[in-house]
């Protein structure tokens, strides 16, 4: 008999049980190595999924309709590169933060002891995987590199949008870092919502992540609030990411913007968390035209699978039938795509949808319009100068991004809106797009809620290596009993504080 595919079925909880076991047991000896041995596991990943980067790619497109080029190919190419980067920010041991402070009688707060501080690996870390990214943030995706590289061993809640991909990715995974040196249990993988929720309640699972809806990252947040022992949620939810343009702005370069804004509010069919919802222009800005003739030229695409398209299908009905809302365009002004029906039933290609509503309608009925709709449509907010749009950014639900499309004249209107802006998202765009998240040592990807639960940490770049460390400061120990960073002899070369003094 054919044995069934593991993702065919639920996992069950002694499966749940027996896979965060192992992940327990991995973490000792993960608290145990070194950043150079962490840095040997990641590069084999990488290699070893670049190898079959083919087979995954083939894998990814047949089971969420998106393109295999550039999209998917795109997205092989940022997941070996994100292995290889988490690789390179361990070999420096900044992420460590190591701080020596040697006893000081004359410590003006009274005789100080020798205290050292470092980080340390939080625990076997649960990582939720996305549908909208089924390689850069699914099972060898950014959060389990992230967990990984901090030197936790990760369980991964496989997407039901890719389950056939998951496993396969999975299983070159686990076999690179095992071959590699890594212990076993570094990696675990379980299948279907249930085993997801059994797994965020373990005991020993230390931290988790996720990436996805607001309804279903808070819930999830909930749970993990109401163990016992409470732990740490790093959830991305939802985000509208607005896009303001100032009247000089449209008068240098007004067409160019609307092509702009067109090409990323319909990017991977609007699926992605940092597409922009709003677009705040000012009355009379006279780009209709610009706009209508940039969604006339975007092709209809096709959202990942039935369920989401049927989301989007709800969400946009929503804004369509609100009474202050008009259709600047709809799905019949784009090529190849038929005018969007609330009675279609399947994942079939969407052209994109923009409408406009008034600033004063907007204000009025911010619950109904300051939403997220995931997938290709987009709301145009008019405002009557200044302090109107002020009025609408004060409103608005805090987001991942907040973009800004003015001119070096504009800097005294820049500058009134700038605390504003930067109370409302972690990453400010000035002349560019929030679609199109790069990975580096500068980047911020997250924001208050509820773009994320926790809005001191990024999801994205080097920096989110921090979510799966936690400090721990040794007081009063002898020099052979501390870790090697914080001997006085520095073994690992690592920067630190020392004295106060860097």
């Amino acid at each position: 008999m054919t044995a069934q595919a593991p993702w065919t079925e639920e996992t069950s909880a002694s499966e749940v049980d027996r896979i965060v076991a192992a992940a327990v047991e991995a973490a000792r000896h993960l608290a145990q190595s070194t950043p150079a041995e962490r840095v040997g596991w990641l590069d084999a990943a990488a290699d070893a999924l670049e190898k079959v980067s083919e087979e995954l790619v083939a894998l990814a497109a047949k089971e969420t309709h998106l393109p295999e080029q550039p999209r998917l190919r795109g997205e092989m190419v940022r997941t070996v590169f994100q292995l290889r980067l988490f690789a390179q920010a361990l070999t420096d041991g900044e992420f460590l933060r190591a701080a020596v402070d040697h006893a000081e009688p004359a410590w003006p707060m009274g005789p100080r002891p020798d205290i050292r501080r470092m980080t340390v690996p939080i625990g076997p870390v649960l990582v939720f995987t996305a549908s909208n990214f089924p390689l850069t943030l699914s099972v060898a995706g950014h959060d389990t590199a992230a967990a990984l590289a901090a030197g936790c061993p990760a369980v991964i809640k496989a997407h039901p949008g890719h389950p056939e991909l998951s496993a396969r990715t999975f299983e070159v995974l686990a076999q690179a870092l095992t071959e590699a040196g890594a212990p076993e249990g570094i990696v675990g993988i379980v299948y279907g919502v249930e085993s997801g929720v059994t797994a965020l309640r373990h005991p020993g699972i230390a931290a988790a992540a996720f990436t996805g809806s607001e309804a279903g990252g808070r819930a999830l947040f909930d749970i993990a609030n109401a163990r016992p022992r409470p732990i740490p949620f790093y959830g991305e939810l939802g985000s509208v990411n607005p896009v303001v343009v100032t009247e000089a702005a449209i008068a240098a370069r007004g067409a160019d913007i609307a092509t702009g804004y067109v090409g990323s509010f319909t990017l991977g069919a609007g699926q992605f968390c940092t597409k922009p919802g709003l677009l705040l222009l000012p009355k009379g800005h006279g780009l209709e035209e610009q706009l209508r003739a940039a969604v006339a030229s975007t092709g209809a695409q096709q959202l990942l699978n039935d369920r989401i398209a049927a989301g989007f299908r709800a969400g946009l009905s929503r804004l369509v039938e609100h009474s202050s809302v008009t259709e600047l365009t709809h799905p019949a002004d784009s090529a190849s795509s038929e005018r969007y029906t609330p009675e279609a039933n399947s994942a079939a290609a969407f052209g994109p949808t923009l409408l406009s509503v008034s600033a004063d309608a907007f204000l009025a009925d911010t619950e109904s319009l300051d939403v997220e709709c995931f997938g290709p449509v987009s709301l145009i907010v008019e405002y009557d100068g200044p302090q109107q749009l002020r009025a609408v950014l004060d409103k608005l639900e805090p987001g991942l991004t907040a973009t800004l499309h003015a001119e070096e004249s504009d800097a005294d209107q820049v500058r009134a809106l700038l605390p504003t802006l930067t109370a409302l998202s972690g990453r400010l765009i000035w002349n560019g797009w929030p679609t199109g998240i790069t990975l580096s040592w500068a980047q911020q990807h997250g924001g208050p809620y509820p773009a994320t639960t926790t809005p001191q940490f990024t999801s994205m770049g080097t920096a989110a290596i921090d979510r799966f460390l936690r400090p721990v400061a040794w007081q009063g120990f002898p020099e052979a009993l501390l870790p090697e960073p914080l001997q006085d002899a520095n073994p690992w070369g690592v920067p630190r504080r020392v004295d106060g003094q860097r």
